[in-house]
């Protein structure tokens, strides 16, 4: 509902206080008319009453006169024949006030009555008592004015002004007490203002209070970690993909070159083929950037059930420069897509045929509703320290350059986001000997 308003929270806070202060002044302010406008009514009832009692006095005495001074709106008195014998100056000469007297067992009335031909245009409070003489029964009328709803213009001034200052009160105080409030915002904001792509290391200042603004700053110290760490990978990731790119692409302009300055002397043959290598590295890294990129988008991938031992009794059927131990548990199946989980298991195992001396151990298990499939190679293994380093795009360690300067550092970063996009996880587990990847995928369900 606040929403709805223009201008600023502070704003909208101050104006819906002093809206509800308003309402609870008028609110207030009713009540207590109401309970003032009745007190003033017993008041001039007890007044009207008093003044009738005393005429009702003078005439118990024989002390009536013709003329009664009083301050009230009227009174008469009839004598058993119904004719006025007295009067106050204001109805002097004038008829009966009314016909209306208190009822046979009663001997007084009070009412409230309005436009009677006395007292046109207004209320009066009328007080009536029967006399009882020995002629018959007398009457006494007598008429005050009736208190208005506002009781006076003082009580309205008074209750007005008190309004006035409450809701000028609150919304100053509302005003302060959010503009304090919300400075911790104010502060949040300008800093993320200043903060740009190029200078993620600032951080937006922490409220000593610990309430939703705390919480608010740390959350976003927070997120902006994740961005430092994420555009920092990103420059990592740019700049390595442009050193990978770049080597394949000056290898061949330098064999271009080198023909085209010397074209009597080329061999046509083998410049073409030194090409087609460097061609095939660089279409291979542009394929793994691709992969990746669809993984990092979370491309959906085909959902059927895999029997992993059937899966990966084809990829090892493959002929290879080493030699393939595979054991194999049946039905261990997943759910996935066939094609990812079976790239992933060629990156694995192509990464053990690079580093292994001559034996790589392949096997496929159930272990506690997962499905473990290790792949182990008897090669020089990877220290603690470098275990995830090696799951990095583009990184690959100082023994596998040398080792095998033709791969593209994307084969086990693009096993391990296949891995994650099913559920499961790919690490490096200690082992006797060579590095041991370890997939755990879960089970298909029944």
């Amino acid at each position: 509902m606040i929403a709805g308003f223009g201008g600023s929270v502070r704003a909208r806070l101050t104006a819906f206080a002093g809206v509800a202060m308003a309402l609870l002044c008028v609110a207030g302010s009713c009540l207590v008319l109401y309970g003032l406008h009745n007190t003033a009514v017993d008041i001039r009832t007890n007044e009207v009453l008093t003044a009738a009692l005393k005429v009702v006095h003078q005439v118990k005495r024989g002390a009536l006169p013709t003329v009664i001074p009083t301050t009230l709106e009227g009174i008469q008195v009839l004598n058993a024949g119904r004719r006025v014998v007295a009067s106050s100056p204001e109805l002097k000469g004038n008829p009966p006030i009314t016909t209306v007297v208190p009822d046979a067992d009663n001997a007084n009335r009070t009412q409230v009555m309005c436009d009677l031909p006395a007292f046109p245009e207004q209320c009066v409070i009328m007080v009536i008592f029967r006399i009882y003489e020995t002629d018959g029964d007398w009457l006494v009328y007598a008429a005050g004015p009736m208190p208005p709803w506002y009781v006076g213009p003082r009580v309205v001034a008074f209750l007005v002004g008190v309004s006035l200052a409450a809701v000028i009160l609150t919304g100053f105080v509302t005003s302060r007490v959010v503009a304090r409030t919300l400075a911790p915002v104010a502060a949040i904001r300008a800093k993320l203002d200043d903060i740009t792509a190029t200078d993620l290391g600032q951080r937006v200042p922490v409220p000593d209070n610990a309430d939703e603004l705390r919480a608010l700053a740390l959350t976003a110290n927070q997120t902006l970690d994740r961005l430092e760490s994420a555009v920092e990978q990103q420059r990592r990731f740019a700049s390595d993909a442009s050193h990978d790119l770049r080597s394949p692409i000056t290898a061949m302009r330098a064999q271009v070159e080198g023909v085209m300055l010397h074209p009597q002397d080329a061999d046509w043959q083998v410049t073409g083929h030194a090409l087609l290598d460097s061609l095939d590295r660089l279409q291979a890294i542009v394929t793994d950037l691709l992969t990746l990129a669809r993984l990092d988008a979370g491309a959906p991938g085909r959902r059927e059930p895999v029997d992993l031992g059937e899966l990966v009794s084809a990829e090892t059927d493959r002929q290879r420069s080493k030699r393939v131990v595979a054991r194999l548990q049946h039905d261990v199946v997943v759910e996935g897509d066939r094609l990812r989980l079976a790239r992933l298991l060629t990156n694995l195992l192509d990464n053990a045929e690079r580093h292994a001396e001559d034996t790589i151990t392949v096997s496929v298990a159930k272990r506690d509703g997962h499905a473990v499939v290790e792949v182990n190679d008897d090669g020089a293994g990877i220290a603690p320290e470098h275990r995830e380093v090696v799951f990095q795009r583009f990184a690959r360690l100082d023994a596998s350059r040398n080792r095998d300067a033709g791969g593209t550092g994307l084969g086990l970063p693009i096993a391990r986001e296949v891995a994650n996009a099913h559920g499961g996880s790919l690490a490096i587990e200690d082992s006797d000997t060579g590095a041991r990847f370890v997939l755990r995928l879960p089970m298909r369900a029944g």
